[in-house]
């Protein structure tokens, strides 16, 4: 073993529906051999028909490889979520700048068998429905209140709408984390990179849905919204191809710096 071994952590975009939950069981299995990751998270608020999370949803998704899922703002969409969260061994955390949050946490600290890693999971206020504290003061909170000693690496799930905001908030832990990955718009950006200060940052994951979609709805079904100016109920096919991304980040658990950000892009036919 190296001297000086880096903690690998494999990250997944936001699961959509059946097809994004067949993806990433076939894809994940694959992807864990080629990159050899410690652990594995995904974003799982939309992993129930799109919306929502439930018991059954987040099972399978769990037997894929994942270690720990983070959520958003559809995570309390289905009445499961609540007993799900209330669980203190439950594998699932939610925003922890919800000001409504009926019970659950919105960090942790986890085993990454190097060593440990704080994960949290925030979500934006810009162009977003729902009560919020300031998820930059929220991220100071959490930060003081924890003992970086204990740690090798600090990851955050910024579920937001605003790449102003995720820019923002990037800047502003730079440094103070190892990583920032923005979640939410389910379009996978180019500008994984990372900041002065040792912060690995991209604006948006991506997903791991229907590549040939709305952000993983049935294409045509979005666009007549759009046309008519109303809104017929999401559909989800459950078949075709679908994009799975991803993100790669290994660390330095001696500095809790990143040292690398690979962007993973891949397809899967379900």
């Amino acid at each position: 073993m190296p001297d000086n071994p880096l903690i690998k952590v494999l990250f997944f975009g936001d699961i959509v529906g059946k097809p994004g939950r067949r993806a990433l069981v076939q894809a994940v299995p694959n992807l864990k051999k080629k990159y050899a990751p410690n652990y594995t998270i995904a974003n799982a608020e939309n992993i129930a028909h799109g919306i929502g999370i439930t018991k059954k949803t987040l099972s399978e998704c769990a037997s894929a490889g994942i270690d720990l899922f983070t959520s958003g703002n559809h995570t309390w969409a289905k009445p499961e979520a609540e007993s799900i969260l209330g669980d203190e061994n439950a594998n699932l955390i939610r925003p922890a700048n919800e000001l409504e949050a009926k019970s659950g946490t919105g960090y942790r600290i986890v085993d990454a068998g190097i060593g440990k890693l704080l994960v949290i999971n925030l979500i934006g206020r810009v162009f977003m429905e729902g009560k919020y504290a300031s998820p930059f003061t929220a991220v100071d909170s959490i930060l003081d209140a924890v003992d970086a000693d204990q740690l090798a690496g600090t990851i955050v799930d910024f579920h937001a709408e605003a790449t102003s905001e995720k820019n923002a908030f990037g800047w502003h832990v730079d440094g103070r984390v190892s990583a920032v990955l923005g979640t939410h718009t389910h379009i996978q950006t180019a500008d994984e990179r990372i900041l002065p200060n040792g912060t690995a940052y991209i604006s948006d994951i991506g997903m791991v849905g229907l590549r040939d979609s709305v952000i993983g709805i049935d294409k045509d079904v979005i666009v007549n919204n759009f046309l008519e100016k109303r809104r017929l109920p999401h559909d989800i096919p459950e078949h075709g191809v679908c994009t799975v991304g991803a993100v790669q980040l290994e660390i330095d658990p001696h500095t809790q710096k990143a040292v690398r950000i690979t962007r993973i892009s891949t397809e899967v036919t379900v």
